[in-house]
Parts: structure tokens; sequence; C-alpha cells
């Protein structure tokens, strides 16, 4: 047996030939020759009396069958037709059925590599024969020549390409298998996928580096590819508010939309992924991937954007008749923003800021229009007056505050809902900037801080610690990861580590320099408000001079975090069950108005978001997740603070209303889902005149 990597002697020189059975030869090659351009084709035609002397498992016998014969480059396809008689293709189609049959290899001596091959060949492995029997067809695409437009960083007009595409062997899997290609070397040879040279197949038609051409090379032509397909088959019926059906253009346009770099869109990441997106029918489209991508299906479920009003002849228009430029308007100044255009079960009304949000019964939703005539979302920055409307019925459903939590969650004049948020609360550190690029002080800060305080007092126990970025009701989440200990003596000693001590007047100082820093967050929301005097007050008691400010959410937003003109900043994060954190935690992501605003940048971090992005096995990715939780736990670009508890509140006489089967209304208690969500089921809910009463259950 061979030790190690090494292949069978006899597979040195690679595959020759491919051969395949199929039940019609003249149908097979017209096939190939439509749709491959594949030719031209030589027949033949075996059996007596051109084959002498014939056999089946070494026992004389008689068949006849018919090839036909071509080349893809230097490899050979042959395509049998079993006509007569016992053979070795003939109980293949018994066994198998018609498809992939064998595989030639090229030899300079078979007498001598076939006795190499008995001497030190080694049986497939298990992982081979999994691979190999998951293999559902194989198929050829031919060669292609075509020219891709490339963007260039920094540079307004893209590279034009010409691309010189082989004819590829594509294999179409029954499951997904991430180790498809590292088994089939050991089939093929180590060396068979390296050999492939794609520099040399594109040619570009403007001045380009040849460091940067190979690079665009192999990303273009890679030698092996793993393309997950999804196909998309939208519900008939489906209307816009305007009237217009929901096609697959719609999806198709919504995904431009947000590639689009006009867009500044942050999901960017969540479809680079993405090969190609063919609209098949108005009501089917087909997604590429490029790469594994086991958070694909998650990321389509986005709201859909109606191409009809948002397309660059809309845009054109709606620029002109507001008197803008229309070069340079696009969809992020559209009206769309303020008076958006949807296909849900409730039609945008009107929106008046800081005030209210009107939307009205969409009659044609293809659920059935909902119960309610109009819904209304009041914003009432008040917390009194919050709570009195809500007593007073002018509210029918109220998301409590922390404080209000315990009275009202028991309160059993209402429906009562509550569960752990899919959140949690953070100070995040500016990592590019001292002194937060020393991750002793970062952990000081951290041990400076008594959360269990904050959850106390500001949460009123409404809430939990959290270590690290993964849902704690998940398996994702590591428990073994225990939070930064509250230990001011203990942060002042490493602080005294990097270098900053105490000065004549009591703050610390390094170099003469003073540690000082300015900790922001938006206003308008006291928690956050609280947590910013909390932090300043306990750094400023290790001597730390800290300064807080409060900005208005806009500002905060556009000036502050998507510049990256910050300090530190207390905000929160919502999370989704998929585990994928490339857009908040991956290295490339870092840049102005991305989402790793930090800087958060470790190479085994980013090699680990990138196997979770790719990983379908969930026990693997779970491993991937804890370790991933603990190097962030472990670098403290966030001090992790809390995942909050949420409470809701609703009038009593608030139900879901059905049809039963004659047609009368029937009532039920409205339930949470499995992930809490108490509002599922909105469409159907109804105000009655008195509260119902419902049998135990």
């Amino acid at each position: 047996m061979s030790e190690g990597n090494e292949v069978l002697p006899f597979m040195k020189d690679g595959v020759a030939q491919i051969g395949f059975i199929v039940k019609d030869l003249d149908a097979a090659v017209e096939n190939w020759v439509k749709m491959f351009g594949i030719g031209p084709w030589h027949f033949y035609t075996y059996g007596k009396p051109l084959v002498r002397t014939m056999s089946y498992h070494g026992k004389p016998a008689e068949y006849r069958m018919r090839l036909a014969l071509s080349n893809i480059g230097p490899l050979r396809i042959e395509l049998i037709q079993p006509l007569e008689g016992d053979t070795v293709y003939a109980e293949f189609v018994r066994d198998h059925g018609y498809g992939v049959h064998h595989l030639g290899i090229l030899t300079d001596d078979m007498a001598h590599d076939l006795e190499a091959a008995r001497r030190d060949g080694r049986p497939r492995s298990p992982g081979l024969q999994r691979s190999l029997a998951n293999i559902r067809a194989l198929d050829l695409l031919p060669a292609r020549r075509y020219t891709v437009a490339l963007p260039r960083a920094g540079r307004a007009e893209a590279l034009q390409v010409e691309v010189d595409a082989p004819a590829r062997i594509r294999l179409s899997l029954d499951a997904v298998d991430m180790d498809l290609f590292v088994h089939l070397a050991e089939l093929l040879g180590t060396d068979y996928f390296s050999a492939f040279r794609p520099e040399q197949r594109i040619t570009a038609m403007s001045a380009v580096e040849e460091r940067e051409l190979a690079a665009l090379a192999y990303e273009l032509l890679p030698a092996t590819e793993h393309n997950p397909v999804i196909e998309f088959r939208l519900r008939p019926g489906v209307r816009f508010h305007d009237g217009r059906p929901v096609r697959a253009e719609d999806v198709k346009f919504t995904y431009e939309a947000i590639m689009d770099p006009r867009n500044l869109s942050p999901r960017v990441s969540d479809y680079e992924p993405v090969k190609s997106v063919e609209v098949l029918d108005p009501l089917r489209l087909r997604i590429v991937y490029k790469r594994l991508y086991s958070p694909a299906i998650g990321t389509w479920a986005m709201g859909i954007l109606p191409e009809h009003l948002l397309n660059d002849e809309a845009l054109r228009r709606e620029a002109i008749a507001s008197g803008r430029d229309p070069e340079h308007f696009t969809m992020r100044q559209s009206d769309f923003n303020r008076r958006p255009v949807g296909c849900g079960p409730f039609v945008f009304r009107e929106w008046k800021s800081d005030q209210f949000i009107f939307l009205d019964r969409f009659e044609d939703y293809w659920e059935g229009a909902p119960n309610y005539k109009r819904y209304a979302y009041r914003i009432i920055p008040d917390l009194l007056t919050q709570e009195m409307e809500f007593y007073a019925g002018t509210i029918d459903a109220y998301g409590v505050q922390p404080y209000q939590a315990e009275r009202l969650g028991r309160d059993p004049r209402f429906q009562n809902f509550s569960g752990t948020s899919f959140s949690y609360a953070y100070i995040g550190y500016n990592l590019r900037r001292p002194p937060f690029n020393d991750l002793r002080v970062r952990r000081a800060l951290s041990m400076a801080l008594d959360v269990d305080k904050i959850i106390r007092h500001v949460l009123y126990d409404q809430g939990e610690r959290t270590t690290g970025p993964f849902l704690k009701q998940t398996d994702f989440y590591n428990p073994a990861v225990i939070p930064p200990a509250y230990d001011p003596a203990g942060a002042l000693a490493l602080l005294a580590e990097a270098g900053w001590r105490p000065g004549a007047d009591g703050r610390l100082e390094k170099e003469g320099r003073p540690l000082q820093f300015t900790l922001i967050s938006n206003s308008g929301n006291d928690t956050r408000k609280s947590i910013l005097a909390i932090a300043q007050d306990a750094w400023k008691q290790l001597g730390i001079d800290v300064r807080t400010d409060l900005v208005e959410w806009s500002v905060f937003i556009k000036e502050r975090v998507n510049k990256l003109d910050f300090d530190a900043l207390v905000l929160g994060w919502s999370m989704g069950i998929d585990p994928d954190l490339y857009q908040i935690w991956h290295s490339s992501q870092s840049g102005p108005h991305q989402l790793n605003f930090v800087g958060y940048s470790n190479p085994e971090a980013d090699d680990l978001i990138i196997k979770i992005r790719q990983e379908y096995d969930h026990e693997r990715l779970v491993g991937y997740c804890r370790r991933l939780h603990t190097l962030i736990a472990e670098d403290q670009p966030y001090t992790f603070l809390y995942v909050p508890r949420w409470t809701a509140v609703l009038d009593k006489r608030i139900v879901i209303r059905e049809s039963a089967p004659d047609g009368s209304p029937r009532y039920r208690r409205i339930t949470a889902t499995k992930t809490g969500n108490h509002m599922f089921d909105f469409n159907r809910w109804v105000k009655l005149a008195e509260a119902p009463h419902f049998s135990a259950e």
C-alpha cells in the first residue's frame, strides 16, 4: 500500500477517456452536438465477425454493441449502446441504469503499471466510495469564449477581459460533499487539479499587471468549483400593493440592487458568493453559487423590491420630475423610501416622523385580507404616556420597558408574552486607535465594569450575561466561555502592565499622555444612556478620563459609525438563528459603511468564519462556532454586556379569528412560536367587544 497522499503509479498521466452507456446512440450523439458543440463523431459496431474472440466474466460469450467516439481537447468521449448478449455494459445498465461507466487512464507501459498497481495499489477509501456513490449525473460543458467586465478598486472604468474557457466536467450530487475534490484526487492524482493553468486562458483588453491578471484568472476559471444551486418557485397570484404581480424578475432586480455599489448596501457580503441569477420564467428563478455557502437559503428571506418602480428608467423619470440630476440619482434618494410599495398584508398610507405610521388593509393579499382594517404604529417618546394610553385602551399592543416587566408581566388583565431576545448589548472599541489596539487595555476596561449591576439596576433583572456573538438559545453559543470577572484591582494591574500608571493628579498616563477617550451612543435610548453613565463612572474610578456623548441616530450612524469616527460606543446587535458572522466579524468587512466597524482582525477567526459559511454538518459547525466564540471573547473587541429579556402585553379582547368548515367564525387564543414570535398570526387578529373565555387546555 502507498503511504500518505501518494497516488497509484499508473495515475500519473491522468484521465484520457470517459465512457458513457446510452440507450440510443444516435440520439445521444445528436444531443452532444446540439448541447455542447462536440464533434465530429466516429461510429463502430462491435461483434462478429469484426471481433472474433469475446468473453464475459472470463467465459466465452457473444454480443454486439455500437460505439461513438469524439474528443474534447485531449479527452476522449466514448458513447456505448449495448445491442445483444451479456456484457459488462449490459450488466451495468441492469444494476445502475445509463450513465458514466468507466475512466480510461493513459499509461506508457500497461503491463508494468498493472503489476505496480497490484503490488503497490490500495483499495478505494471509504471517503472516496461515499463521494462516488453520491454522484447523481455527469455532464460535459462545452468550451466557450466570452468577455467579462470586472470592477477595479479605485478606478472608474472596469477591466475588460476575454476568457477562453475550456470544456469542463459537471458532477451533479445527491447531497453536499465538501470533501469531493479531496477524495477525487485519490483517484485522479494530486496533480490533476493543479495542471490546469487559467492565466493562459484569459486576455486583458487593457494594460494590467501580470500578478493582478493571474489572480483574476484563478477567480474566473477555478480548477474546481462547488456550485450549489437553488431554484425558487414563486407563489402565483401574489401582487404588489399597486396591483402589479410579483415576478421572478423582481427577485433578480432586488439582488442586483443590493450588489450595486451606488446603493451602499451592507448586505453585499450575503450575496457575494452568488455566481449567477437566472430568470427561468415569470415565477421561477435559479441561483447558482461560486462556492459552498450554507446560509444561502436564509439570505433570500428578504423584502422584494418592485422592479417597475425602481429600475433605471423609473429613477430617471423621478429625478427629472423632482428637479435633480438623473446621472447621480439612486434609489437611496427615491421617494420610495418614504412611501414604500410592498406585497404584504398592509398597504402604506402615511408616515409622520416621530408621531405615527398608518397602514391600511391590503384587500388583494394572497393569504386573504387581514381582519384589521387599519394598523397604526404610534411613536410616543414619553414612557409614562405610553403606559397611560395602554391602560386607557387607545393602544392595543405594548412592548413594556424593563422597569414595567415585573408588574405588567403578571397583570391578569392583559395577555402577557415574554422571552429571551435574539440580540445582545455591547461596548465596542475602535481597534484602529490607541489605546484600544492594546488587548490589555480592552480586557481591563471589561474587568472594571460590573455588568451584573447594569442588569440589576438598569434592566431590573430583565436580562442575562453573555460572552459572545451567538444566540444563547442555540448550540453555537459556547457555555464554557466565562465572562470577565468584575475586578477593578486586576484591571489596574493590567493597565500598569500596558504602561498606564497614575500621575501626580491620580489620572492614568503613559509617556506624559493621559488615558482619555470618548464613549458615545445614540440619543433617545434611556438604557444606553444609563450604560454610558455607569461605564464612565467605573472607568473614571481607575483614573481614566472618559467623556460621553449622545448623538441623534442618523448622525450617529452616518457620521460616526459609517465613517469609523469614534473611540468607543454602546450599541446592540440583533441576530438570526443562522451562525454566519461574516459581515460583522470578518476582517474584509472593516471598511467605511461596513459592519465590522470596530476593525476586528484575527486570521484564525477569518478562517473559522469562512468555514462556518461553508459547513453543512451540524456537529462540525458547532465546533467551529464555539472556537470562534472563544477567540472573540479572548480578543475582547467588544465588552459583551447582556442579552435582554422582552415582555409584550396585549388587550385580552384580541384573539385569532378563523373560519370553521361551515364558514362561521372560530376564535382561538394567541400563542407564541418556538422562537417567541407572538405576532406570527397577526393577519388573523381581531379585537372583540368583550374578552372571550377559553376552556382550559
